[in-house]
């Protein structure tokens, strides 16, 4: 049977666009992708990128605080939120079109405009063309999600904080997830008046416990009113802001609300339902280790599959996928042992098992460090850094490190290495140490904090 592609592709995030690029430019596929919103996906246009641009911004009220008391006569002024946003749009459209022109260089063609499957190998554009594929990809991510009693009330997710006007006065960010703790110390940073409601017990569940108590606590020392075991009872829009009624406490006025509230994949529309594949709880694709669904022509891979959603994860997933159904090379990604940084202030960074994880793994040592970290120490600064290594008692590997530090996620990624390939304790004990740095502490822990038996 004769198709108009091999591959047609049905988002251009960073899965999608690694995919379609591969199956194109290394293994000669004729390859199309449809995107209906802004290629880049949500780490480029809303997410990843513009977060992480935004706490930079965040982080020098303190950085010139600090530089004072180091000696320096370093002044800062109020916050510029019209010019950040003017350059982070120049920014984001900079980057959108350097993913059309890699995609271009590689011979895709890009159809501008939402896709929805027809059939095993057929896909329907929103113009009403219809094209015939070998395979199809479903690449479309995931979008934030608020509770449906709430979602008339006029708060805004993490899509609309990178489009808003003018920076609030006040805001309530509700979740306790990573992406709601990172807010909280982005506007926190920025001067905004910031509170928290989670209505969990802590912040970042699960991670390891240690590390996000510590993390909590910074950021309530930083000025951020964190409330755990809050959630709403009302809210409503009134003249001067939104007014909310929580679970405890007195009713508060805000000049915004960010629902951080959880994220759901993008499958809505796709026609799916129709071709018969059974879709997850809250509309995920299921696939197997080589991101096939069961139809076998069509494949996801990204946050719509809700495996991991991270977008170092969804472009190996694409990669891996394009080498198996075109390059011969049958491989996936092992979504086992993930390094990952959360951008919260202060910074964490984790990669394997946590101490609570670890405990129903067999007899482990933890080796646990927290301490005022030389630069800010020098000048009568609180905060505190943790290193935290979870060895196996029985084969001395390295099962999970955990670092709450500036800069955590740079060590992180280093670290990630030597557990990825099997580190054990003495490994980390023969290396030399680099001093004077906070990250010496990762080889120079000598004695196990605490111990687990079977």
């Amino acid at each position: 049977m004769s198709f108009d592609y091999d591959l047609f592709v049905i988002g251009g995030g960073s899965g999608g666009v690694r995919a379609a690029r591969i199956a194109s430019a290394e293994h000669g596929a004729r390859v199309a992708l449809a995107e209906e919103y802004r290629l880049g996906g949500t780490c480029v246009i809303r997410g990843c990128v513009p977060k992480k641009l935004m706490v930079f911004a965040s982080g020098f009220p303190t950085a010139v605080a600090e530089a004072q008391d180091y000696g320096w006569d370093a002044q800062i002024a109020g916050f510029d939120w019209a010019a950040f946003h003017t350059r982070l749009r120049a920014e984001l459209t900079r980057l959108e079109g350097a993913y059309r022109n890699n995609l271009d260089r590689s011979n895709v063609e890009i159809h501008d405009c939402r896709a929805e499957i027809v059939g095993p190998h057929e896909v329907r554009i929103a113009d009403g063309r219809t094209f015939s594929a070998r395979h199809i990809l479903i690449a479309t991510g995931g979008r934030p999600v608020v509770p449906e009693k709430w979602r008339d009330a006029g708060g805004m997710t993490s899509n609309e904080v990178f489009e808003m006007q003018r920076l609030p006065r006040s805001i309530l960010i509700v979740g306790g997830g990573y992406i709601a703790s990172e807010f909280a110390g982005i506007f926190n940073g920025l001067g905004v008046k910031t509170t928290q409601f989670y209505r969990g017990a802590q912040i970042l569940r699960g991670f390891d416990e240690e590390a996000r108590g510590m993390i909590a606590t910074e950021m309530v020392a930083n000025g951020i009113d964190l409330r755990c075991g809050t959630d709403i009872l009302e809210i409503e829009r009134r003249e001067g802001g939104t007014w909310v009624k929580p679970t405890n406490g007195a009713a508060q006025t805000f000049d915004a609300v960010l629902f951080a509230t959880g994220r759901k994949p993008n499958t809505e529309g796709l026609g799916l339902e129709a071709l018969g594949l059974e879709l997850g709880a809250n509309g995920a694709v299921p696939v197997d280790d080589y991101s096939q669904t069961a139809i076998p022509s069509i494949y996801a891979v990204g946050d719509v599959t809700d495996r991991a959603n991270l977008t170092p994860v969804a472009i190996r997933e694409g990669h891996a996928f394009a080498d198996t159904v075109f390059g011969a090379n049958p491989r996936y990604f092992d979504h086992g042992l993930i390094p990952t940084a959360i951008f919260t202030q202060p910074e964490f960074g984790t990669v394997g098992l946590s101490e609570e994880a670890a405990r129903d793994a067999g007899p482990v040592d933890v080796y646990a460090a927290a301490f005022r970290p030389m630069r800010t120490a020098f000048i009568g600064r609180e905060g505190r850094t943790l290193m935290k290594l979870i060895v196996c008692r029985r084969t001395d590997k390295v099962l999970g490190c955990h670092i709450v530090a500036d800069h955590a996620g740079e060590m992180i990624q280093l670290a990630g290495i030597a557990v990825s390939m099997g580190a054990t304790k003495a490994e980390f004990d023969r290396t030399l140490a680099v001093h004077p740095t906070a990250a010496e502490e990762l080889v120079t822990m000598r004695t196990a904090t605490r111990s687990y038996n079977d």
